[in-house]
């Protein structure tokens, strides 16, 4: 681990971590909860997760015309991204998966569509994963719009079935930690 993957891995231990139990969104209870918005909404937190994911999408041999990935958990990491693909000239655009598509206006499911041409090969990100249940929506969405999901990514990732699941839907998957690096 290099000295920006430590630092973020400590943010995330005292930003986003919490000993406490809560409801998931899947219904099940937990003993701990993660809100990894606490740490990419946080100046330092955001480039360094900027910057760790950027370098990741690299390192796969994929194309990748743009990042995305459903509100709330991926704006943060998206906008971080694409600033930090912007830095280095070699720029990706970014897009936001909405909950539900517009009821007004262009009615969309996607905000950011512009960035996008027809066909492109996208990468999906998220905060935290636990099911997948998330960014298999995501993937659904995209795809049924005619794109193709690259890969995916998260910044944080339960060890909970999500990876199994994304790669049950021939999504290859990456994540920078996951709860055993925060729980160490």
């Amino acid at each position: 681990m290099d000295v920006r993957e430590k630092r973020l891995l400590a943010l995330l231990r005292e930003r986003s971590y919490e000993d406490r139990e809560v409801t998931l969104t899947s219904g099940r209870k937990s003993p701990y909860y993660v809100d990894g918005k606490q740490t990419t909404l946080h100046p330092e937190g955001a480039t360094l997760t900027g910057e760790l994911f950027y370098e990741k999408i690299r390192s796969f041999d994929v194309e990748v015309d743009a990042v995305g990935g459903p509100t709330l958990g991926a704006d943060p990491i998206v906008t971080a991204v694409i600033i930090a693909s912007y830095r280095r000239r070699d720029p990706i655009p970014g897009f936001i998966i909405r909950k539900a598509p517009k009821k007004h206006g262009t009615m969309q499911w996607i905000e950011g569509v512009k960035s996008l041409r027809p066909g492109a090969s996208v990468v999906l990100v998220e905060d935290v994963m636990t099911t997948g249940g998330s960014l298999l929506k995501a993937v659904e969405i995209v795809r049924e719009l005619g794109y193709t999901v690259a890969l995916a990514g998260v910044l944080l990732d339960r060890l909970e079935g999500g990876g199994a699941a994304l790669e049950a839907a021939s999504v290859p998957f990456f994540s920078l930690f996951t709860i055993k690096d925060v729980r160490g």
